[in-house]
């Protein structure tokens, strides 16, 4: 991989850590209930930012008795980005 490939992918992976950072941000803010809700499937939609479309994907990894275990996954929709996107989880206790 050429040294100028290599720095593209690190600043396109900057500017998808800024989504991530937003729709974590706005999924932790549902309550258990409503995360088992509204991810009963994997949920997978666009979202913009700075003039980009990103491709974001949510669904629960764990459903316990006493927690919820959600992934945030993002990249700009691309093959190979799609391989490795940028993720995120966190844990909601019931």
């Amino acid at each position: 991989m050429s040294a100028l490939r290599a720095l593209r992918d690190m600043k396109r992976r900057e500017q998808w850590r800024s989504v991530l950072e937003a729709e974590v941000k706005r999924w932790k803010a549902k309550s258990c209930k409503q995360l088992t809700a509204q991810l009963a499937g994997e949920q997978a939609y666009e979202v913009e930012f700075n003039g980009k479309s990103h491709q974001v994907e949510v669904q629960i990894l764990e459903n316990t008795d006493t927690y919820v275990h959600v992934v945030v996954s993002v990249d700009d929709g691309s093959l190979f980005a799609s391989l490795h996107p940028l993720s995120q989880s966190f844990i909601r206790h019931k």
